[in-house]
């Protein structure tokens, strides 16, 4: 009897963190799968670019520069469909807050290029 009650516990706790694993956001799944060490800037924080849908399959390429305080700087939009995506993706990748790149025990300011891809949400949780 114990036994069934530990199984029962154990498919609970399984099926809960199913269901918060599957509540996560898309920003925080972001998050969580960005590559992470010392010689690269993490992002603690995103916010997403607010497009319309017609932006579905496009990607937005930006090169810019991660400060010593995690702040990014110095946008270049290499590659837009339009000013008004790259406007917009800019706008919100500034507000982004990352941890900087260390080098030798201390944040150095590092250059960055990211592509932003814009994914139909009905199937950005199936990725």
């Amino acid at each position: 009897m114990k036994a069934v009650k530990k199984l029962a516990v154990l498919f609970s706790l399984v099926a809960l963190s199913s269901v918060a694993a599957w509540a996560k956001t898309e920003e925080q799944t972001y998050l969580d799968t960005c590559r992470k060490g010392p010689d690269v800037p993490v992002p603690l924080a995103v916010v997403r670019p607010s497009v319309g849908p017609e932006y579905v399959g496009t990607t937005v390429q930006l090169e810019f520069v991660v400060d010593v305080t995690g702040k990014p700087a110095g946008f270049i939009v290499k590659s837009t469909p339009d000013s008004m995506v790259a406007t917009a993706v800019t706008d919100a990748v500034k507000q982004w807050r990352f941890t900087p790149a260390m080098n030798n025990g201390v944040a150095v300011a590092t250059k960055v290029s990211l592509p932003i891809r814009f994914v139909d949400d009905s199937v950005a949780g199936t990725r």
